[in-house]
């Protein structure tokens, strides 16, 4: 197969994914026949594109690229397109799957150019070939929720980012969310959103309690070993720490 090579492009930095479109099309190899800022939108259109390399961005909100490439239908090869990250790296090197730093550079890029086009057909590199050989080499990091369902009463349910609740407390067999606008339950045990929040962000303080680290003002030690935290918000809420977990707190906190 000869001429330019059809290219899609994924990220959901516009900033950065216009310095990739850009540098693509400066070298005159490449027809980028689509972008998009969300993986949701690639895995309607890249199927229909006729793509044969696909540009991907790994950590995007929602959806990353890994995941975007398990549910594809696409004979495209694969170039990660990424911000400095060691580990894989190193795992892409093992896996020997190409991959771009950004910003992309000229030079690099040539290079990434010229391998696509000697694999250009080669089943080797098809996208399922892609997944297996870098499951052998990147541990995946576990999918946390980032947005999560609230219940707003009258049979009403809205999607809220986590960012944006400073705190959960339990409540019989459910849980309340608490965000700047007020307290909405959650249809979810304490323990259960435990295990789908990210916890370098979020940590269980008490057995009736989580809290979102971003929303943290002040951490006040008290007698007998105990923790008081307040948060940023609004009404300025004391939570308190058990005893058994305020070590563990302290650590995580750098206090």
């Amino acid at each position: 197969m000869t001429g330019r090579l059809r290219a899609y492009v994924v990220d959901d930095e516009p900033g950065a994914l216009k310095q990739v479109v850009q540098s693509l099309k400066s070298t005159g190899r490449v027809d980028v026949v689509g972008t998009a800022t969300c993986a949701e939108t690639a895995l309607v259109e890249v199927p229909t594109r006729d793509v044969e390399a696909l540009f991907l961005d790994i950590h995007m909100p929602g959806m990353s690229g890994f995941e975007l490439l398990e549910r594809m239908r696409t004979s495209a090869l694969v170039v990660f397109v990424t911000a400095h990250d060691e580990h894989a790296l190193r795992a892409f090197e093992a896996a020997a799957i190409d991959y771009l730093l950004k910003p992309v550079k000229r030079e690099r890029l040539e290079r990434t150019l010229d391998r696509l086009e000697s694999r250009r057909g080669d089943p080797g590199a098809s996208v399922q070939a892609v997944l297996e050989k870098l499951a052998r080499h990147y541990p995946r990091a576990p999918a946390y929720a980032e947005r999560i369902s609230l219940d707003l009463g009258q049979q009403r349910t809205q999607l809220v980012e986590v960012a944006k609740i400073s705190h959960f407390l339990a409540q019989g067999k459910g849980t309340v969310a608490v965000t700047a606008s007020g307290s909405h339950l959650v249809d979810r045990a304490l323990g259960e959103l435990e295990e789908r929040l990210d916890p370098r962000q979020f940590v269980r303080i008490h057995r009736s309690a989580i809290v979102n680290l971003a929303w943290v003002a002040e951490v006040q030690p008290e007698l007998g070993g105990r923790l008081t935290v307040k948060l940023k918000d609004g009404p300025r809420t004391e939570l308190q720490v058990a005893r058994d977990r305020a070590r563990a707190f302290r650590e995580r906190m750098v206090l």
